[in-house]
């Protein structure tokens, strides 16, 4: 390749070469003379800021470390439940919840929280091409997930002004990956930021790792171009850092984060009673979770392990300690981790200053399609070939001074997109859909409304789908009208409807057609 760039009088190309076979990384510039000057110079930008030292010392800690699950043979004899005193709960301390709600809503009123969307993944596993947040799962809106959890803002922001008389706003904090920035950006534009305004949504990118094979090298996905993938949801830390975000949050007197996932359809976003709950209790970190029903559920809980907190996931415990119940009857390690999660501005500072470098990285080996570098054809490994480095949101759980954790009703609160329709019918666009339709007829039921079916008998008040086959009747409330049930016994109080029914600002909708 020396030759090739010196023919070009490239030195940053020569450069470049001796940095990577420095690095024992040099075999990636190995189709360079096959290359047209358009690729030559993406790969050029692709490699520049690179540190190959830091990626090879990132894969010997994670080799050595097993990504981070090296004593999880032991873990169980480890392993302790959350305490009752760190614990709120929206069921069991529901007289509580108008005393949170209300220090969540001065706290959104005095303008100090803001809401952190991680929105980095792409609806591969969904079969779209476009970011998961524009997916319309099918509602009767056909209102996307990030337009649906704008307008949540867009409500919290008016409840808070309505209660304490002074405009506010929250900052929305979206973390995309390389893969989503742009095409995110232009939904966002396309759509008049869902009627937010533009300065308040601050977007910024996570950073990126190159795949490596078992050995550590770097893998091609094509002859000029590096297999990429994004550093994981706790690569938020490292992008905070880099995008100067924790200091732009300081800049607009933002002193708790509401963190979370775009895949969750029901997500309160910036919830008050959660940021209530944690301010009450004078918390830096805080995780929302719902309760593990089912021992094999695969999700990971939040405990205590050697007495410090974090998540476990549900592949590191073994199926004698995921059984085990307390006296309640309940599973005694109940915590589901929904990567939903509170922040001090104070303690994303701390993590970003002095924590971040200390993290490792989580291991993950996956059957990665590469350019063989000896022939240069393109394999597509029916087996793991490599790996791919990542880190975790609550990888952090560990440096908090005071941690807490607030358990949710899964029907509430919990329903994520991750699979197509077309596959095992768990985590997909109908049970999202059928999760917030079946969520807003128990609104209208509980605001005193009634449903009638097409001869005008009242429809039994059985809202909860208990059966995956259970199709809820299809009610649709914009989030303009209520964030989580409120101010809807003007709308339906002593009324009777006919599905589908719709409300939203222009009015009640009961449209003439029934049916999914």
């Amino acid at each position: 390749m020396e030759a090739a760039a010196a023919a070009e009088g490239d030195e940053a190309a020569v450069a470049l070469e001796q940095r990577l076979a420095a690095g024992g990384q040099g075999h990636v510039l190995r189709f360079w003379s096959e290359l047209g000057g358009a690729a030559r110079r993406a790969l050029v930008e692709e490699l520049r800021d690179m540190d190959v030292a830091e990626i090879n010392r990132f894969f010997r800690r994670a080799r050595e470390d097993g990504g981070g699950s090296g004593a999880a043979v032991e873990l169980d004899r480890r392993m302790e439940p959350v305490p009752r005193d760190v614990l709120g709960s929206a069921c069991r301390d529901r007289g509580l919840l108008p005393r949170w709600e209300s220090r969540g809503l001065a706290e959104i009123a005095g303008s100090r929280v803001a809401a952190l969307l991680l929105a980095g993944g792409q609806g591969t596993r969904l079969g779209v091409p476009y970011p998961k947040g524009m997916c319309d799962v099918g509602l009767p809106s056909r209102k996307t997930l990030f337009h649906l959890q704008a307008q949540r803002l867009r409500r919290l922001q008016q409840l808070a002004e309505e209660q304490h008389g002074t405009p506010c706003h929250i900052p929305w904090y979206i973390m995309t990956s390389g893969r989503t920035m742009e095409s995110t950006k232009e939904f966002f534009l396309k759509h008049h930021y869902f009627g937010l305004k533009k300065e308040n949504i601050i977007f910024f990118q996570q950073g990126m790792l190159p795949a490596l094979g078992f050995d550590g090298k770097i893998l091609l996905e094509e002859k000029g171009k590096i297999a990429m993938a994004p550093d994981g949801n706790g690569g938020l830390y490292r992008a905070l850092g880099a995008h100067s975000i924790v200091d732009d949050m300081e800049r607009r007197g933002v002193q708790s984060v509401h963190v979370y996932c775009v895949d969750n359809i029901l997500v309160k976003v910036a919830d008050p009673r959660f940021i209530g709950f944690c301010l009450e209790k004078e918390a830096d970190c805080g995780a929302k979770v719902v309760e593990k029903t089912n021992p094999m559920e695969p999700v990971g809980v939040v405990c205590r392990v050697d007495g410090v907190y974090q998540v476990v996931e549900y592949s590191e415990i073994s199926l004698a300690t995921a059984q085990k119940r307390g006296p309640d009857g309940r599973l005694l390690f109940n915590a589901g981790n929904i990567a939903n999660h509170y922040f001090t501005t104070a303690f994303l500072k701390d993590v970003v200053n002095t924590y971040e470098p200390r993290l490792q990285h989580h291991v993950a080996e996956k059957k990665i399609p590469h350019v063989d570098i000896a022939t240069g054809q393109l394999i597509q490994p029916e087996k793991p070939n490599g790996i791919k480095m990542e880190k975790f949101v609550f990888d952090i759980f560990q440096f908090s001074k005071k941690f807490v954790v607030y358990e949710v009703l899964r029907e509430d609160e919990f329903s994520p997109l991750k699979n197509a329709d077309s596959q095992n019918g768990k985590d997909n666009p109908t049970t999202a859909r059928h999760a917030l339709m079946s969520l807003h007829h128990c609104w209208v039921l509980n605001a005193g409304g009634h449903f009638v079916d097409e001869n005008g008998t009242r429809i039994p008040a059985i809202p909860r789908l208990k059966d995956a086959n259970d199709l809820p009747i299809q009610c649709e409330i914009s989030p303009l009208i209520s964030y989580g049930g409120e101010g809807l016994e003007k709308y339906v109080k002593d009324r009777e409807f006919r599905a589908p029914l719709i409300i939203d600002e222009d009015g009640i909708h009961e449209l003439v057609k029934n049916g999914m």
